[in-house]
């Protein structure tokens, strides 16, 4: 008898959750990006003037993430902006990572120097190390 109750007080409920399903519209994504036939200097203005109105942490960290994601080191005056913005959200850790990114995307330790020395004035004004220079032994 108690299962017949339960079925009978059920039944209410199972009618009333039936499941609307709505037609919409489905939007088809092409194969080509917005960003894919961008030049060097259009991505280098780009970021220059994402880094530069970056106001939180989140944002500076989705910027780099994106910036590093393509298949190019940034340029100089990409790596100062993001440099500026790590230090203006106040996190020291990510300015210094910034040059871990740099190492990771060069080809060879040479270039990695040559982006130390473009950035050598950048990194004093700002008090910025490397974490060779903060791990050294």
């Amino acid at each position: 008898m108690n299962t017949r109750m339960i079925a009978r007080s059920l039944r209410p409920i199972a009618r009333t959750a039936t499941p609307v399903v709505r037609m919409g519209s489905v939007r088809a994504m092409s194969g080509s990006h917005a960003h894919e036939n961008e030049s060097f200097e259009s991505f280098s203005t780009r970021y220059e003037q994402f880094f530069g109105q970056v106001q939180d942490l989140f944002e500076l960290q989705r910027g780099l993430n994106n910036c590093f994601a393509y298949d190019l080191v940034p340029s100089p005056g990409v790596i100062e902006a993001a440099l500026r913005a790590a230090r203006r959200v106040n996190d020291y850790s990510t300015a210094v990572r910034i040059f871990e990114g740099i190492r990771e995307k060069v080809e060879n330790k040479t270039q990695y120097e040559a982006y130390l020395n473009e950035l050598k004035g950048i990194r004093e004004e700002l008090g910025i190390s490397t974490k060779e220079e903060l791990y050294s032994s």
